[in-house]
């Protein structure tokens, strides 16, 4: 069942959304709202001339930052010091280049105006973390998400240099005061460095 959301600030049980993790319609994009979903495990996710669409998908794709499987090559990478890593110092920079960055499969970017204000708000308060990656004094990957609960809900990542993202990932596995990162959807990349499925229910308790 696809819920019509109104004026007040609730959401639906998660167990109620569609086989594809579509739960409701509508609402805003408020920090107060944002913040309700996350807490439940509900994102937002749509196109720019869409209506706002929330998801609790009915399996997650997460990772145990304690689980990470590092490679031997991304070891040596990273005893090379090729990169350097900051956290919360450019999230404009970081979340400008995820919405422009070219992703197989996808037409344009979901991560529209409306996205990039909520985003920017949530960051003022706090509440979302950016990983930047540097090769010299260029920007070169790096990721954002919202950190709720030791739960690091991550967002979307982008890499202009091999390895730029893994860096970045990594970085917050190894020091990032988390438990859980949640990717959210499924990729082979995620999944050679330790990600894997857990159910809603599973979830939803790690998340509380």
């Amino acid at each position: 069942m696809i819920f019509q959301l109104s004026d007040e600030l609730i959401f639906p049980d998660p167990e109620l959304a569609e086989a594809d993790g579509l739960l409701a319609v509508g609402g805003d994009l408020s920090l107060e709202r944002l913040l309700l979903a996350y807490q439940n495990g509900i994102f937002p996710w749509f196109n720019e001339d869409d209506p706002i669409l929330w998801y609790s998908p009915p399996e997650r794709f997460v990772l145990f930052p304690r689980e990470v499987k590092i490679s031997k090559s991304m070891r040596q990478i990273l005893n090379s010091k090729k990169f350097k890593v900051t956290y919360n110092q450019h999230f404009d920079a970081v979340i400008k280049n995820c919405a422009e960055c070219n992703r197989a499969g996808q037409d344009g970017t979901w991560i529209n105006s409306l996205m990039l204000d909520a985003y920017a708000r949530l960051h003022q308060k706090g509440y979302v973390h950016s990983i930047e990656v540097w090769e010299d004094k260029e920007l070169v990957g790096g990721l954002y998400g919202v950190l709720i609960n030791e739960v690091f809900c991550g967002e979307s990542m982008f890499s202009k240099k091999s390895n730029a993202s893994k860096t970045a990932l990594i970085w917050l596995c190894e020091n990032a005061n988390i438990k859980l990162i949640d990717c959210q959807v499924y990729t082979e990349h995620l999944e050679s460095m330790g990600a894997k499925m857990v159910n809603r229910a599973n979830f939803l308790a790690l998340l509380r």
